[in-house]
């Protein structure tokens, strides 16, 4: 049995009392996703003539073909009057062991590390070529976080050197149970946040230690996205380090046992204030080649234009991240389809646009299709520096990544929305559609910067994504092992669209972000960030 779905009245109402707002004027009917229009975009983004909506590859250019032109038939108008396309300048590098030297060597020695199996590695200045002879020094989460009173490179000098370091942050102990988050994962912990540090030390590399807890995904998933294939970084603004890379954990203990450091001892250090890097007798040495290129791919957007003379200059924002993988190798099978990741959250825009654009409210609503996400957020950091509307006159970002393909949910992923007064206005529509707010989870794997809207955050703007409910209507084991299911094939060729996925979760879903930010959209004023929330300080 499905929810129902209230009336106009119904949910104007509910929004103003629990916000404790003034009450905006309902429309005389609420834009209503449709489950077909959702249903055939899934299904062509989809499938094997899209090629796994690969950045740089064929199948993306057909993606953004396919955007523009039903953006179009939906009754978006062009942002700006260059069409639906923004730009997005990238540069193209992979990797090539097969002509490169790069080794650890420990004394001299070098190490028994394949490149794939091992470790993996890439330029991360999109450079074709560099020789290192450089020493590594272990230092520790790589994190320096004042406000935490933490220092993992304690005045060490690490120009020029390969820096050695954990993923994750400090975890929390009795005395500091809130340090870095508590339980949850803060930026510092993300493999980002890990490069940039090392770029902003003047490190000539950085190599993160994975495992499969610190990480949140195995090792399958850094071959992926690592090994054999092309990775993508901005081509304008600051570059990388010239060396980023993983090396697995069965490895890195070896490296380090030969260099005569234990890891395990050493991570246990870490963990406290007062640790200190720690050089190694190891070093990195070689030629590390690369092909380089330079990619245009391009964001997608269109506008439902404001009916209010003021507020119709501000403007919410949808999005979703329209590659997924690609093809990759020479295997029976090497397209990763991505159909829950993102063509789903691609094909929601799409049905939702074709209904807001029925019923404009009184902001403008933007639907944002953006480029790169799986080469770490690239379309929209380049829209967070290019924006086709001012930063200042973006009221929120509402994201759709990987969206629930399992059936109908009593309650609605949030996660996020409670930085900004999203949270109350996300409680207020759950309310108005006979839902509630999934409960609250330490966010173990940082997935608040994992998904598009961060992008929006770090410049901002009240941003997070609606994420699909657990409290599944129907049968709940069988739902739950569908959902542990999907873990296998997370970044594989196997995720896949099937014809029998039950769309009315994913259709909810749609219909929540729709109904919040035409909430969002008729609204008194703009809605605010938390005090002292740390990506509050740029909206001021």
């Amino acid at each position: 049995m499905h929810n129902p779905i209230p009336t106009a009245r119904t949910l104007a109402m509910s929004l103003a009392l629990a916000l404790a707002l003034p009450a905006f004027a309902a429309p005389k009917s609420l834009p209503q996703v449709q489950e077909a229009p959702l249903r055939a975009h899934l299904a062509f983004l989809s499938s094997d003539l899209l090629e796994g909506r690969g950045t740089g590859q064929r199948g993306g250019d057909l993606t953004v073909a396919y955007l523009e032109n039903q953006a179009m038939a939906a009754g978006l108008k062009p942002v700006r009057d260059g069409g639906y396309r923004q730009l997005v300048k990238i540069a193209g590098v992979k990797a090539l062991p097969e002509t490169s030297t790069l080794h650890l060597a420990v004394n001299g020695a070098a190490q028994p590390f394949a490149f794939g199996k091992d470790w993996v590695w890439g330029a991360g200045d999109a450079q074709a070529r560099h020789e290192f002879d450089a020493p590594l020094v272990f230092v520790g989460y790589g994190i320096a976080a004042p406000e935490e009173g933490w220092d993992d490179y304690k005045g060490q000098d690490v120009t020029g050197k390969i820096v050695v370091m954990m993923v994750n942050d400090p975890a929390p102990t009795a005395e500091a149970p809130e340090r870095f988050g508590g339980k949850a994962l803060t930026y510092y912990g993300r493999w980002t946040y890990k490069f940039e540090e090392a770029k902003r030390r003047g490190a000539a590399g950085a190599l993160l230690i994975h495992t499969d807890a610190s990480a949140s995904y195995g090792w399958s998933v850094i071959q992926n996205s690592w090994s054999g294939v092309e990775r993508f970084q901005l081509a304008q603004g600051a570059p990388g380090t010239p060396l980023q890379g993983w090396i697995g954990n069965d490895a890195a203990v070896a490296l380090f046992k030969a260099a005569g450091q234990d890891l395990d001892a050493l991570r246990a250090a870490a963990e406290r204030k007062d640790f200190a890097p720690v050089p190694l007798q190891a070093r990195l040495a070689g030629t590390l080649q690369a092909a380089v290129r330079t990619v245009e791919q391009y964001n997608v957007a269109g506008i439902v234009p404001g009916t209010d003379p003021k507020l119709k200059d501000e403007v919410v924002i949808y999005s979703a991240h329209w590659d997924h993988l690609g093809k990759q190798g020479d295997g029976k099978d090497n397209i990763f389809n991505g159909a829950v990741d993102n063509a789903s959250g691609t094909a929601a825009l799409l049905a939702m646009a074709q209904e807001a654009a029925k019923a404009p409210a009184k902001r403008s609503q933007m639907f944002l299709w953006v480029a790169a996400e799986e080469q770490g957020l690239l379309g929209s950091a380049a829209y967070a520096t290019d924006p086709l509307w001012p930063l200042a006159k973006t009221a929120a970002n509402l994201n759709l990544d990987s969206l629930n393909w399992i059936g109908t949910a009593r309650d609605i992923g949030t996660q996020g929305s409670e930085r900004t007064e999203l949270g109350r206005m996300a409680a207020a529509t759950a309310k108005a559609m006979n839902l509630r707010i999934a409960d609250a989870r330490p966010d173990l794997a940082g997935g608040y910067f994992r998904s598009d809207h961060f992008s929006f955050a770090k410049a901002g703007v009240p941003a997070f994504s609606i994420e699909g409910g657990r409290d599944y209507v129907g049968d709940k084991e069988a739902a739950a092992a569908e959902r542990k299911a999907y873990g296998a094939r997370y970044h594989q060729v196997g995720d896949e669209y099937d014809p029998k996925w039950d769309l009315s979760g994913m259709t909810q879903q749609a219909q929540f972000t729709l109904n919040l930010g035409r909430m969002v959209a008729d609204a008194p004023k703009m809605p605010a960030w938390r005090a002292g929330d740390p990506f509050g300080k740029a909206r001021k």
